[in-house]
């Protein structure tokens, strides 16, 4: 495992096609802020959170489903937010982040555990992407499936420049699309009293902490792996920056829109299918027709591009297997499990693991990142199982885990992020060392961006 002392520095070499899966990005290789934020913000701004955001709103009623999407933004701001900086000062991805603080063996398994998360992500969104053009167009969803899975694969082939691309291309896509839908909307009767709206979920409605929770869930695994898209940042301040655009902005832009599709009374069966509004634009024929279809392609690729890219970066550090080669060989295991329909089977799985993910980042920014708690990097190699982490992570799951059975109604991922951190605190408590020179880092260190 690299430490810190062993960053390149400006004037290292760097190679155009190199995703540095091993390694911290050399300062000569980091990205613009605009590049940077492109991959993050094209990221949440889906049809997915348009759908949940209508959820939302059609559970709490608008100002109070507003104010839970605002909350649960605000933790993701911190949360991913934090993440992000140590990534920009360090240059490190998640599973190098990770080694420091489960240590050099030990590390394996938060990233064995995520990195396949995210795999299981990038199945579910393939076949989505089938059966969302199967519903709207009456496409056959398993071709479509196959399709765009490989065309998801090649795309994600590209590294980090083809998530800067698709970024700019999804987030003012998206933004103007529902825009329209919205427009259309608005010409409903009593559509222009959406603030009004005091839900229609009845006794099956979401409570505020619940809600929530579904905001913070939604990008719990990509969010903690942050590391992967932030690391190629200039520095901590412009990775922090990074990860704004998307939390909160881009978020609650893709939120907001789903929730004032279903407040102004334009949603398709809210209590199924929230805000989604690609119905919306199908309706209205003409050109909106092939632009809706590119969108979905688009749209929903956006987020399994990048989640292989998580996927395909973490397990080439775990293997030592070149992540483009890992790319097509997870690609072709979500690809089939799209195409074989297992996909539907995901959605509750995959979000209850969500509970647990928080819990971890907690403990790595509290080791990490928090002045008081921080451990002075040292240029020996970590510790090869650090029990305090395991134990703070566990922690935290556990009572994320019980909150979300027995007190659902309060915010279970606040509950783990709170439990786990506070044991992360307690756990790294230890007699002040004598005083060392940290290495430089990437923060102190960087050039320009190229």
């Amino acid at each position: 495992m690299s430490s810190t002392a062993d960053i390149p520095v400006a004037g290292a070499a760097a190679s155009t096609f190199d995703e540095y899966e091993d390694r911290p990005v050399p300062a000569s290789a980091r990205k613009s802020l605009f590049a940077v934020s492109s991959v993050w913000l094209g990221f949440p701004m889906i049809l997915t959170c348009a759908v949940f955001g209508g959820m939302i709103v059609y559970s709490l009623g608008f100002w109070p489903g507003m104010a839970a999407i605002a909350v649960g933004n605000l933790i993701l701001m911190a949360y991913v937010g934090l993440l992000s900086y140590q990534a920009g000062r360090t240059g490190e991805n998640f599973a190098l982040m990770a080694a420091r603080t489960f240590g050099a063996k030990g590390y394996r398994i938060p990233a064995a555990f995520l990195t396949t998360v995210v795999i299981g992500w990038f199945a579910f969104q393939t076949g989505l992407t089938g059966s969302t053009l199967e519903a709207s167009m009456g496409w056959n969803a398993t071709v479509i499936a196959l399709l765009a899975g490989v065309g998801y694969v090649a795309a994600t082939l590209l590294g980090i420049r083809a998530l800067t691309v698709i970024g700019i291309v999804a987030a003012p896509l998206y933004l103007v699309l529902g825009v329209l839908a919205i427009v259309d909307a608005s010409s409903a009767p009593g559509a222009a009293e959406f603030t009004s709206y005091a839900g229609g979920a009845g006794a099956t409605a979401l409570t505020f902490g619940a809600a929530v929770t579904l905001v913070v869930a939604l990008f719990a695994d990509s969010g903690t792996m942050t590391a992967d898209f932030t690391r190629w940042s200039v520095n901590g301040k412009q990775a922090f920056l990074a990860a704004f655009s998307a939390f909160p902005v881009g978020n609650t832009i893709a939120l907001t829109i789903g929730g004032v599709i279903v407040a102004m009374g334009a949603g398709d069966d809210p209590a199924t299918n929230g805000g989604g509004f690609l119905g919306i634009l199908i309706d209205n024929g003409g050109v909106l027709v092939p632009i809706a279809i590119a969108f979905v392609f688009i749209n929903l690729g956006s987020v399994c591009t990048h989640c292989l890219y998580n996927g395909a970066v973490g397990w080439s550090e775990l293997t030592g297997i070149r992540m483009r080669i890992l790319t097509v060989a997870l690609g072709a295991v979500g690809v089939a499990l799209a195409v074989a329909g297992i996909w539907q089977h995901f959605e509750d799985w995959l979000n209850l693991l969500g509970v647990v993910v928080p819990p971890l980042g907690a403990v790595l920014i509290v080791d990490q990142v928090l002045p008081r708690t921080r451990r002075t990097a040292s240029a020996d190699s970590p510790a090869a199982w650090r029990a305090p982490s395991f134990v703070a992570w566990a922690g935290g799951a556990i009572a994320a885990l019980v909150t979300h059975y027995v007190a659902p109604v309060l915010c279970v991922v606040a509950v783990g992020i709170l439990v786990s951190g506070v044991l992360a605190a307690l756990l790294s408590r230890r007699p002040s060392a004598p005083s060392t020179t940290a290495p430089a880092t990437a923060e102190d260190t960087a050039s320009a961006p190229v």
